[in-house]
């Protein structure tokens, strides 16, 4: 399955939580994504040659996130971001969590 071309679908309480096994699936498939202690939360750590290059990569992580109307915790400093997610309405992690990974790992700023 390669998430980055999948679309996220909107969330309410209903949405299914991922299994254990489901969420490991789709780690394997991200680039150094990680899952959280409480395992209801992935997060990466992006790292850049500076403040100026951080914020152009959050501007496009916020593009992304507004197309696919689903929106992540982000931690911006000087030459990192820090990007979390989960999906709120469950407090734990569906399928769009992996969607919206794949598509931030996509992003490319050298073009």
């Amino acid at each position: 399955m390669n998430l980055k071309n999948l679309k996220c679908d909107s969330c309410n309480s209903n949405t299914p939580k991922l299994s254990l096994q489901d969420i490991d699936t789709h780690l394997k498939s991200l680039n150094k994504w990680s899952l959280n202690e409480d395992q209801n939360m992935i997060f990466k750590k992006y790292t850049f040659k500076n403040f100026s290059k951080s914020l152009l990569f959050v501007n496009a992580v916020g593009k992304v996130a507004e197309d696919e109307k689903h929106h992540p915790d982000i931690s911006l400093g000087y030459g990192y971001c820090l990007i979390m997610i989960h999906t709120h309405a469950i407090s734990s992690l569906s399928i769009n969590d992996f969607i919206l990974a794949a598509k931030i790992d996509n992003i490319n700023l050298d073009s």
